[in-house]
Parts: structure tokens; sequence; C-alpha cells
């Protein structure tokens, strides 16, 4: 760009400010009510976009609580009749359903064994009745089971050695220990002494099955099965190499498994397999929905601001009409005559838009210091201000402030200079 283009640019840049600031003294009502719609219309689509990010992470936040892209399974019955067998019949799994599993279905990454009793724990002379899980060390990152600083979770030494260990969930640590500290206490179960390894980090659970995770404990599966020996393994716990593999690891978990059990692979009541993956794609396309909606009804709130905008310049056209006529009958072009109106209207759109941004900002940041607790206040979210919003606003922002600009210059320009001289 040539210096006297900077140049010019920069005189109608300063032509337009000047006119602004003299319209501003004269009509200070009507320019700072435009503004303030602006900044209203700007409050509501950034505070419905925040929510909506709020909301939407808070969704992510949850559904990923019981464990990201993995699924469950456990045995079911035959509701067919196969290879010369009944229909009917309890399908139980083995310790070498596991292995056999990881050995042969190559799209599963992961998988743990889930053993599961209910039974007292004992600190002192206070008894919590608890589900006890016995399970893999793979089970702590498929079900999102993260410890507090100072703790960890189960490890192969445990599994391999029977270690009598324990993982405790947060409400449960509480419920024992109080406020005390609890890694490397110790816990009573069926008059045997177990170490406490560690404390599960509170977590947001959308869906659960058997209860929440932080009312439970969890301990080697080894450990649990050599002290109760009548128990089955109740269920299995996968998570597939990638989420696109997820319905061929499940299509290949009941073709292995129909073939040592002997049944129909097609029989899906013989197993029972929650998928959370698909879960997990409704509860996106939910928040995205309602993200969406928010913004919609931002983005007219913020439409009628611009309209009143559109209105205001359309008003200084008509207070103009002189003065665009002297331009045009002295050879003004149909730029230089546009580009005041433009820039006035983004102006106001800018300031308003600053306004509102500034607000909500502040209201969020209020909002975000309030002691809110609880799952309810978990699910919702906090109000999140995001790049994606600001980059959204200001795209509205500035299609809002070009169009209320743009129709009342491009009438300005289309006036008849000999008409406009002779305009009262």
């Amino acid at each position: 760009m040539s210096v006297s283009r900077v140049e010019v640019l920069r005189t109608e840049l300063a032509l337009v400010l000047r006119l602004f600031r003299t319209d501003a003294a004269r009509q200070t009502k009507r320019i700072a009510l435009t503004v303030l719609a602006i900044a209203w219309g700007t409050l509501s689509i950034v505070l419905l976009l925040s929510f909506g990010e709020g909301l939407k992470r808070a969704f992510h936040k949850g559904k990923n609580g019981i464990g990201e892209g993995i699924g469950i399974l456990w045995p079911g019955a035959t509701t067919r009749a196969y290879a010369g067998l009944p229909s009917g019949r309890a399908i139980s799994f083995h310790d070498e359903d596991a292995d056999l599993l990881r050995e042969r279905i190559p799209e599963i990454a992961a998988l743990s064994r889930e053993y599961a009793v209910r039974r007292g724990l004992s600190v002192g002379t206070k008894t919590v009745n608890v589900r006890i899980r016995g399970v893999d060390p793979s089970f702590g990152d498929l079900r999102n089971i993260i410890p507090q600083a100072g703790g960890r979770f189960i490890n192969e030494s445990d599994l391999a050695e029977k270690r009598r260990v324990m993982v405790l969930g947060d409400e449960l640590a509480t419920d024992l220990f109080a406020s005390q500290e609890v890694v490397g206490r110790t816990v009573l179960l069926n008059q045997s002494v177990f170490t406490v390894i560690g404390v599960m980090q509170p977590k947001t659970m959308m869906g659960m099955y058997s209860g929440p995770d932080k009312n439970q404990a969890t301990m080697p599966a080894s450990t649990l099965k050599s002290m109760f020996t009548e128990e089955h393994l109740q269920n299995m716990v996968y998570r597939p190499v990638t989420p696109a593999l997820g319905d061929q690891a499940k299509w290949q978990i009941y073709r292995v498994l129909a073939s040592k059990y002997r049944f129909d692979p097609d029989d899906t009541r013989a197993l029972g397999v929650w998928d959370t993956l698909e879960d997990q794609r409704i509860v996106t396309n939910i928040a995205l929905g309602i993200q969406m909606f928010l913004g919609i009804i931002g983005a007219l709130t913020l439409f009628v601001g611009g309209m009143g905008v559109a209105n205001i310049m359309y008003a200084v056209v008509k207070e103009r009409t002189r003065e665009i006529g002297v331009k045009m009958a002295l050879g003004a072009k149909m730029r230089q005559v546009m580009t005041p109106f433009v820039m006035e209207a983004l102006l106001m759109t800018v300031l308003g838009g600053i306004l509102g941004t500034s607000v909500s900002l502040l209201l969020m940041a209020g909002i975000a210091a309030l002691p809110l607790k609880g799952d309810a206040f978990e699910l919702l979210g906090r109000p999140t201000f995001s790049p994606a919003i600001a980059a959204a606003t200001s795209l509205i922002l500035g299609a809002i402030g070009t169009l209320a600009g743009y129709f009342p210059a491009r009438r300005a320009a289309s006036v008849n200079p000999a008409e406009s001289l002779r305009y009262e």
C-alpha cells in the first residue's frame, strides 16, 4: 500500500471520528441508547455462548466420569437354541476369558476383570457396608479412577502377590476416616487388615453401574478371588484401540465367546455390552444442540441492537442530505461518501461490543467466585469464555456493524446532488 493511500485512509478515519464526536455531542442520548443496545446484545450472546460452553465441558467431563470410550461386558442368558443346545442357558464368565479376549481380539487395547462383593469395612468402631471390587491394574485408567496426591492405584505387583491393599472412593474415605490422613491407614474386611494405598480424586459421573465410584472400594482381583472363592467374574471392562473400532471389537467379543460357550454369535442377549461410546456421542450432540440454540437466541438479541444502529444511521443520512449533495457536486466518489457512514456504524458497534463483553466477563468472574457445590452445579457447569466464543462474537458484531452502516451509506451515495442541495 502506497504512502498516499495510507494518508487518505488516515484522513478519512480522522474525519469519521470528528463527525462521530460532533454527532455524539448533538445526539448524546440517541447514540448512548444505541451503544447500550449493542452492549446488551453482546452481553446476551457472550453469556449464552459461555453458558453453553460451560455446559458442553461439564457434559464432556461428566460423560467421561465412568471412563472414556469404554465398553462394559457382563454375562447374560441365551435366547436361541444353538448346536443342539436349548435356549435359556445362563452364561458365566471365568478368569481365563479375560486372557482369551486379550489374545484373540487385536481391536481391544486394554481390558480388566471386575469381581464384586458387598461387605462391611471397619475402622475402629465404625463399619460401613460397601461394594468392594477386585480388578486388574488397567481398571484405574479404564474407569478414570485417578488417585489423589500421595496415593496410587493397584499395580502388577499387588496383583501378582495378592497384596491386601485398597483404593477408596473419596466419599467412602471421608465416611471412614473423616478429615484424617487416609493413605497408609488400615481398614478391616472380614477380620483381615488392608492398607489404604490411595483415595480417588472427586469426579462427576453422568453414567454408572452398581453405584457411583465415590462410595466403592477397590482391591486386586487376585486378592478378592482368594478371599471369596465362591464369587464369579461379574463383568469385564475394555477399551478399543480407537473409537472407530468400537463396533468391530464388540462383534469380535461375541464371536470369540460364542465359540467358547457355544451360543449363536447373533444372540445379543447372551452377553450384555454397554457401549459408552454411543452414549458419549449422544451427549456430545445434545450439548452441541443446546449451545447452538443459545447462540441463535443471543445472535437475535444482538440483531435487534444492530437494527438500532441502522435506524440511527438512516437518521444521520437524512440530516446530512445537503452535506452529501455538496460533496457529490464537488466530485466526491461513492466510496468517499459511503465510508464515513460505514465507519460510524462500526464504531458504535465496536464500542457496544467492548462494553458488553467487559460486563459479561465481570459477571462470569463473579459467578466463578461463588462457592457453588454439589453434583447439580457440576453437571450444569460454569460459564466459560473461550477463543471460539470471542471469534464468533467478533464475526457477528462485524457483520451487524457493516450491514447497519452499508445500507444507509448506499442510500446516501444514491442521493441526487441537485435535489439534495434543495433539501430543507
